[in-house]
């Protein structure tokens, strides 16, 4: 089958990521000496500086990995929770019966520096110096600036200049948005990282100079920047300026901890997910669903799997409006969604046709608080900003089509080694450049409800229910692939169909993700103002009219998308015989596989 680029393989190592520069600085480390861990913490510094518009050191990331030397396969949540001050009075009060997509106000504990410092002191090899030493040597002397980013940024200029000018001399350098492919530099992150790799010293272990510079960041001159920033009063989505909620207190007391994940078995693979605070079950419902309705006897190219896969999710996605928020907080009747009964039960309900109500199932105990979660689905009144592709940016002041807030990034290095990381937030069109620092905070909390006593009800302390979502799959026990994809609510939808032509079409990873995608927007969004458009898809032209006409007959309501639209899916594998593979999407020309 003719692909788009050749799928890499070899036996050394393998990266593939949103960003060629990223993909390339991840491999060096492997070069170097370093393993799969070392670079996937350098390249996940590197996406800060290279894709600023999508993620930032003060942003969330959650990690799946397998160490090949522990034998073991697990999530690292880099997923930070509200501040202390966060409570639904607080916004209440405000006036607010929602909480804000942009601004200080929607920022929770930034999450991703801890987390990737954490996966480095207990996996990686390497000094902090030389994981960073990339990412700050292009903050310094620039990088050839995205088209996408530069779009970015200019939607965003005039809000820049009349109320966020914090982050004008980085954003806007010389008075005006930087063109694509010009050289944008961030001095101020890059002097940030080098006082941090400074407070880190010298002396002691390894393990222990990475600790110091955790607790820079968490307990010292980073956080008591942020605390001082977070009290001014700016303008945010909702039209009014609130100053933030975040404190220096909120970070010394969070931490990135590691957990189990959340599992599922599928024509002999086992699919690796985080835990309910992430959207990643939604996946594992999904292939159990399509189990039941016989998938395996469907041709993947056909609009009977389309149908198939849109109704599915539908359904998944209706459980995690009900019932999915952090375990620490809510009770996820997990179990129950991802047995084979339920599946069974669910999957009976998949028509010939398209549905359009959200139906999600009723798990025994739990029909109340199921009533009450559905009462909050806001149906959109009008025609959809976009094809719901990515996350929204300051839509108050101007709305903005960019193709998904958030980077992906894949590393399997020669040991067997494996990391999964998506990391997103702090981008500087939704949230003021902090002063002095030169990046901006997330707006993770938009994705609580601030109706009380749901899943995913804002509570202080308490992880939003990211849409995040990394994968690990087994093969036969064995730890063999992983993937991933920026996109929003899209992102199990677009990485459901690239393990279904894996595992069901045994295609390679390239041409899987060369294929068409299509993806639902009947469940209410994650993410401001919470919008649902029962019963619309979005499909890609590629698929060709006789499908796309077929679907319409059927009843979906198709946003036909351009060809190569959407998704930036990654994706590596490693077989049963060591050869180590590794692919990216074409779409938007940036995401690159390299190894050897």
């Amino acid at each position: 089958m003719f692909t788009t680029r050749p799928e890499i393989s070899g036996t050394f190592g393998v990266v593939a990521s949103t960003h060629w520069i990223v993909s390339q600085v991840a491999m060096g480390v492997l070069e170097r000496g370093g393993n799969a861990f070392d670079a996937a913490v350098a390249g996940g510094f590197t996406l800060c500086v290279v894709e600023p518009h999508l993620c930032g050191p003060a942003g969330e990331v959650p990690i799946l990995f397998h160490d090949a030397h522990r034998h073991e396969t697990r999530v690292l949540c880099g997923q930070g929770v509200a501040p202390a001050a966060a409570t639904i009075a607080h916004f209440r009060n405000q006036g607010l019966d929602m909480v804000p997509g942009s601004g200080l106000i929607a920022a929770v504990v930034p999450g991703a520096f801890d987390a990737w410092l954490t996966l480095l002191r207990d996996h990686g090899t390497m000094e902090l110096a030389d994981v960073l030493a990339p990412a700050i040597g292009y903050a310094l002397n620039g990088h050839p600036l995205l088209p996408g980013a530069a779009r970015a940024i200019a939607d965003v200029a005039d809000a820049l200049r009349t109320e966020w000018p914090s982050g004008c001399a980085i954003w806007l350098p010389g008075g005006d948005p930087p063109k694509a492919g010009a050289l944008l530099r961030n001095p101020v992150l890059a002097a940030t990282w080098q006082r941090l790799v400074a407070e880190a010293g010298t002396q002691g272990t390894r393990e222990a100079r990475i600790d110091r510079a955790r607790r820079a960041w968490s307990q010292g001159f980073v956080a008591e920047e942020i605390d001082r920033f977070a009290r001014t009063e700016l303008m945010d989505a909702s039209g009014e300026r609130h100053a933030g909620l975040l404190t220096g207190d909120d970070m010394a007391r969070w931490h990135a901890t590691y957990e189990e994940p959340v599992t599922t078995d599928f024509h002999g693979w086992t699919v690796c997910k985080t835990a309910p605070w992430g959207q990643g079950p939604v996946l594992l419902q999904s292939l159990r669903l399509l189990d039941a309705a016989g998938i395996a006897q469907v041709d993947l190219e056909s609009a009977d799997f389309v149908h198939l896969c849109l109704e599915a999710q539908k359904l998944a996605f209706a459980d995690r409006e009900a019932y999915y928020g952090d375990p620490a907080f809510t009770d996820v009747p997990l179990d129950t969604l991802l047995s084979r009964s339920y599946a069974q039960d669910r999957a009976a309900l998949i028509g010939a046709t398209a549905s359009n109500t959200i139906q999600p199932g009723v798990v025994p105990g739990y029909a109340e608080q199921v009533v009450r979660s559905m009462a909050q689905v806001r149906v959109a009144t009008g025609e959809a900003a976009g094809l719901g592709i990515g996350e929204p940016t300051m839509v108050h002041l101007k709305s903005t089509l960019k193709p998904g807030d958030t980077v992906h990034l894949d590393v399997i290095d020669r040991h067997g080694n494996m990391v999964s990381a998506t990391p997103s937030g702090g981008w500087p069109q939704s949230s003021p450049t902090v002063a002095g620092l030169g990046f901006a905070l997330n707006t993770r909390a938009q994705m609580f409800w601030l109706e009380p006593d749901l899943p995913g009800s804002l509570a202080p302390g308490k992880r939003p229910r990211t849409t995040l979502t990394p994968t690990l799959a087994l093969h036969q026990g064995r730890p063999a692939l992983i993937c991933g994809t920026p996109g929003g609510d899209q992102q199990d939808q677009w990485q459901l169909v690239l393990l279904l032509r894996r595992i069901l079409g045994g295609m390679g990873l390239q041409a899987a993700l060369d294929q068409p995608l299509f993806h639902s927007l009947h469940f209410p969004s994650s993410f401001y103002p919470r919008e649902a458009l029962p019963g619309v898809a979005v499909i890609e032209e590629s698929y060709g009219e006789p499908i796309i006409a077929d679907l319409r007959r059927r009843g979906h309501d198709l946003r036909v998308a351009p060809a190569w639209s959407a998704g930036r899916l990654t994706a590596a594998e490693r077989g049963a015989d060591g050869v180590l593979h590794a692919a990216a999407t074409p779409r938007l020309m940036q995401a690159y596989a390299v190894g050897r």
